[in-house]
């Protein structure tokens, strides 16, 4: 590994710094040496938009008369911060499984740095795959419409909404504690993933489903981001769909201020 975790006598601020570094390194040499799994998250953004954008969208109408694929990349871009669950949550729970977990708490280390370096990590990774996917984006007939700070804002939120399902994963991993149960569990992102408006418009839907895709965190993300892209949209009257950007930051200041305690929590008293 390039570095070392910090000697015990360091001010809490330098060992911090110096964990995160190390515990984000260790997690990008695992996709140096896994050149399937960085191929596989590279990939899967490009098939997305072939079978959505022209496999479904040819049978799925936008309200407003709207072109479906400009109103699809929004929703792909939010799929690609969601997925982060997944991998963390596998991720953390091979680590408790494998004794991994055991090892670093018994060294003087930040228990916070150690998981903020593996999001960081996921973060990186993930900077290239929305990078990806607008490219591809555009080369399908995407665009974003507003303007670059309103482009910036919107790809700043995914980022942030991506760290947070980090943080969501690396909980419930952590909770799981078993490889196999953490696959398992991941299948219980797709229902998760697919009641939003990423896909199609909620405005079909029965309405007690409805009222559960306009108050998804996922569908905020959605919803802000065609705002932000100016991309069409069919926000509805629930109030995270009229103020969605403002719902975003709600929902992941929740989700973190939940979600980090109880995660270091977990990771310092394991097996305790």
């Amino acid at each position: 590994m390039a570095a070392t975790y910090a000697a015990p006598g360091v001010d809490r601020s330098t060992r911090l710094a110096c964990d995160t570094w190390t515990s984000m390194l260790r997690i990008l040499l695992n996709y140096r040496h896994s050149p399937g799994l960085l191929a596989a998250s590279l990939g899967v953004p490009v098939v997305m938009v072939v079978v959505f954008g022209y496999v479904f969208g040819s049978a799925i109408q936008v309200p407003g008369g709207g072109d479906y694929r400009e109103f699809l990349m929004p929703g792909l871009f939010a799929m690609v911060a969601t997925n982060g669950i997944m991998p963390t949550m596998v991720g953390a729970a091979r680590d408790v499984g494998r004794g991994v977990t055991d090892r670093l708490r018994s060294m003087p280390v930040s228990r916070t740095g150690l998981l903020l370096g593996q999001t960081l990590a996921d973060l990186l990774v993930s900077v290239v795959v929305l990078a990806l996917l607008a490219l591809v984006g555009l080369a399908a007939g995407w665009r974003a419409r507003h303007g670059l700070a309103d482009t910036a804002g919107a790809f700043g939120l995914l980022l942030l909404f991506r760290f947070v399902m980090t943080w969501v994963g690396t909980c419930l991993g952590l909770a799981v504690g078993k490889e196999e149960a953490a696959g398992q569990l991941s299948v219980a992102v797709f229902p998760l993933a697919m009641i939003t408006n990423a896909y199609v418009p909620t405005g079909g839907m029965p309405g007690w489903l409805r009222t559960v895709a306009d108050w998804n965190p996922i569908s905020a993300v959605v919803q802000a981001c065609r705002e932000l892209f100016a991309n069409p949209s069919a926000p509805g009257d629930a109030w995270p769909m009229q103020h969605a950007a403002l719902a975003s930051l709600l929902w992941s200041v929740l989700l973190l201020a939940l979600c980090i305690p109880l995660a270091v929590r977990k990771f310092a008293t394991h097996g305790r």
